[in-house]
């Protein structure tokens, strides 16, 4: 009995360290899977962490730039003017000019110490330069020796981005390039151990685990400034306890891999600094840009102290929502800085008496331009990859002007309030739209959508595709000139009736209602005359005068009915731009041109868009209508815009009212400006006024704020003026009555010659109105 009890405890025994030596070897395996799988996830993550950190670590937007100010001896501009475009390149403008991105200006003088830029052409670099100005231009320029310059160039102003996916925008920087006391802020604020730990903290853990144990959730996650980079660039924001367990050997390997200052840089470019509508601001680049203004290598303690007090909390610290809790914060940092002494006191009393010095929102002309980034951003989406325009940090140098942008929007929105106050609630709501190019280039240097022309909404200046109204008509007289049609061609005035195609009948009336007789042929357009207009149309053929439209731009489909000859065509704003660019070029079409130049992130040019044309109408026949369209604005029905603009400007267009009175046009050039003005409701409501009554009206506001120069017309050679009675389409003397000097093509002037007739005393003064002729010539 013994015996058995003795083998029942030794077969126990042995059976228990069978089951310690099976657990031992299970357990073993385990860790030993547990290690190979471990290791093989380190090695995975290294991989990730490597791969992303030394590849293209962010999706960058394309940049768009407006033209470059160029200042030189004699260029029109003033104090006002050159003040208006240095604030919205963020200068700073007082009385110390120390350093780049500083002015001082006043009424007389400019001092100016640019930022220099890097050109498609070639880098610029930061200089002084002194302008005086004396009559509204600038009468010298001079370096900071005192030495006469013939140009410099300001950078140019940021106005949009093309943002990717995750609306992401940032401005990168280089640690080296930004203040000393930034990294180091940082440091001080959000990890003091940076430079000691090997990318988590120990007894930051430890702390947040008590934290998060006295909670009884996760509430604080002791993280490192490199910590805080996983997560932000690797990983998500959740408070996990999976993903802060992935997080701490991504630190430690981003950590073991590369340098304290590299993970810094990445940092200063990857965090969140705050919101603007759709777009996320990361990085100090893009944050000293959207809160003060200026460029990361400007910033000053007082805005160091709180963009590095943002991080913790950018919508809590927000300083425009709540300055108390901004301020509180920043001078928090700033004692921070004091107490481990990277700031003396005296720095620090300075600091705390500056106020938080955050722009105003739409300070910067950023996204200050929709219209016109609109059409930049049509035109590069035909020719790049949408995922090249969002994330490879293109840059695209355009032709937008914001001077004349600025001018064109306020005409535009001053006006259209004036005319709602005038007329009452039979014009509200008005809306409008403008397009300005340079007659002499195609540039487009203005594109203002409606009238509050920061709206990033319905862009009536591309999509608004009215009736067009007279506005058709100097096509139909250009194609009658080409037929053999001179100026003082006598053309019928009078009522009648057409059949349609579809049984209904054509009627057209003058705009009063009366029949004029028979007119010369540049009087029926100067007064915008319907009748004999729709006369010459039929005459020389509907599609004479759609050959016409499309040569001069229209690439739309044009119908052949015979209402088109009084406007019944719908084009947009921007489209009539190109039609009437085509006449202010002498008959040579050149494209409409946004883009001047594409370049990738490091310069390298990508696309060119150099000045094109295309003679389309002979110079000869353009020159007369010039005649013809310059008559609109001296006595027809234009006239009015001689009461505010000089009377030597020259002007040559037309205005443009559509059927049932529901939009106003008015289109026109001068020698250095092209304008294309829309007034009406989005509702298609009748007016209460005319193209003259609206749009001119704009359009004249526009102009006295440019001051454009005048229109000197060249006379081609076989182009002779001769003076005629044009009532009668004869040959007359210059003192006669009524005398007026005539352009015609050799050979076609008036045969038949009258005298006055004794219509004139001896020696009486010569009292016509149309002497502006003589200043027409260069």
């Amino acid at each position: 009995m013994t015996k058995k009890r003795h083998q029942s405890k030794q077969t126990k025994a042995k059976s228990s360290r069978n089951w310690a030596k099976s657990l031992f070897w299970f357990l073993f395996k385990l860790g030993l899977v547990a290690t190979v799988v471990a290791a093989v996830g380190l090695v995975y993550l290294d991989a990730q962490v490597r791969e992303k950190f030394e590849g293209k670590r962010w999706s960058l937007p394309a940049k768009v730039y407006a033209r470059p100010l160029e200042l030189y001896p004699g260029q029109r501009l003033d104090s006002a003017a050159l003040q208006l475009e240095l604030k919205a390149l963020g200068y700073s403008i007082g009385n110390q000019v120390n350093r780049p991105g500083t002015a001082r200006v006043s009424a007389n003088r400019a001092d100016i110490y640019t930022r220099g830029f890097d050109f498609p052409e070639g880098a610029e670099r930061s200089k002084r330069v002194t302008l005086s100005f004396q009559q509204g231009q600038i009468a010298r320029l001079m370096d900071a020796n005192n030495r006469s310059m013939t140009l410099a160039r300001l950078e140019p102003v940021l106005i949009g981005g093309i943002y990717p996916g995750d609306n992401e925008d940032r401005e990168l920087v280089r640690i080296q390039d930004v203040p000393s006391l930034l990294p180091q802020a940082l440091v001080a604020v959000e990890d003091r151990a940076f430079y000691d730990h090997f990318g988590i903290s120990l007894k930051g853990i430890a702390r947040a685990m008590w934290v998060n144990l006295r909670a009884g959730r996760f509430v604080q996650g002791g993280s490192t400034l490199t910590q805080q980079l996983i997560k932000n660039f690797y990983l998500t924001s959740e408070r996990t306890l999976s993903r802060k367990l992935l997080e701490l050997p991504m630190a430690v390997l981003l950590d073991l891999h590369y340098e304290k200052d590299e993970i810094l840089e990445a940092y200063l470019n990857e965090v969140y600094l705050g919101q603007d509508g759709a777009r996320a601001i990361h990085g100090f680049g893009q944050g000293s840009l959207f809160y003060f203004g200026r460029p990361a290598a400007e910033l000053e303690l007082h805005h160091i102290a709180l963009l590095a007090g943002l991080v913790k909390g950018p919508s809590y610290y927000d300083p425009r929502r709540h300055p108390e809790r901004a301020l509180k914060r920043r001078d928090l940092v700033l004692k921070l800085l004091l107490d481990q002494a990277m700031i003396s006191p005296n720095q620090y009393q300075r600091a705390i008496q500056q106020p938080l010095d955050v722009i105003k929102r739409g300070t910067r002309l950023k996204g200050a331009y929709p219209a016109y980034l609109d059409v930049v951003k049509r035109q590069l989406r035909q020719e790049y990859r949408e995922e090249d325009l969002n994330s490879e940090g293109i840059r695209i140098f355009t032709a937008l002007d914001p001077l004349v942008q600025q001018n064109a929007a306020s005409a535009l929105s001053e006006r259209i309030a004036l005319l709602e106050k005038q007329y009452g609630k039979k014009a509200q709501p008005l809306q409008g739209a403008t397009v300005v190019t340079d007659p002499q280039t195609g540039e487009l240097l203005a594109v203002i959508g409606g009238r509050n022309a920061r709206f990033a909404g319905f862009n009536r200046a591309l999509d608004a595709r009215r009736p067009i109204g007279s506005l058709v008509k100097p096509a139909t007289f250009l194609a009658a000139l080409e037929k053999g049609y001179t100026l003082t061609t006598l053309i019928e005035d009078s009522a009648f009736q057409m059949q349609q195609p579809d049984g209904s009948v054509w009627s057209p009336e003058n705009f009063d209602g009366k029949e004029k007789g028979m007119v010369p042929l540049y009087e029926a357009i100067s007064r915008s005359y319907n009748l004999s207009s729709a006369r010459l149309g039929l005459d020389i053929g509907v599609d004479s005068v759609i050959d016409m439209l499309k040569r001069l731009g229209v690439d739309s489909e044009i119908k052949p009915y015979p209402s088109l000859l009084l406007g019944a065509l719908n084009l947009a704003p921007i489209e009539v731009a190109q039609v009437y660019q085509t006449l202010a070029a002498n008959g040579f079409r050149m494209p409409l041109r946004a883009i001047r130049r594409v370049t990738d992130a490091y310069g390298q040019e990508l696309s060119r868009y150099p000045f094109k044309l295309n003679q389309v109408v002979d110079p000869k026949q353009v020159h007369l209508i010039h005649y013809a369209m310059q008559s609109v604005a001296r006595e027809g029905t234009a006239r009015s815009l001689y009461r505010t603009l000089p009377a030597n400007l020259n002007v040559a267009g037309k205005t443009g009212t559509s059927d049932q009175q529901r939009d106003s046009w008015f289109a026109g050039f001068t020698g250095s400006r092209l304008a294309v003005v829309w007034v009406g409701r989005d509702d298609n409501a009748t007016l209460p006024f005319t193209g003259s009554g609206g749009a001119l009206k704009v359009w004249t506001d526009l102009m006295k704020r440019e001051q454009p120069e005048p229109y000197l017309a060249l006379k081609p050679r076989e182009v002779e003026y001769v003076w005629v009675d044009a009532s009668q389409n004869v040959q007359t003397d210059q003192q006669c009555e009524g005398a007026r000097s005539v352009p015609y093509i050799q050979g076609t002037e008036p045969v038949q010659r009258v005298s006055c007739g004794g219509k004139r005393k001896p020696g009486e003064a010569i009292k016509s109105p149309l002497d502006w002729f003589k200043g027409w010539f260069n």
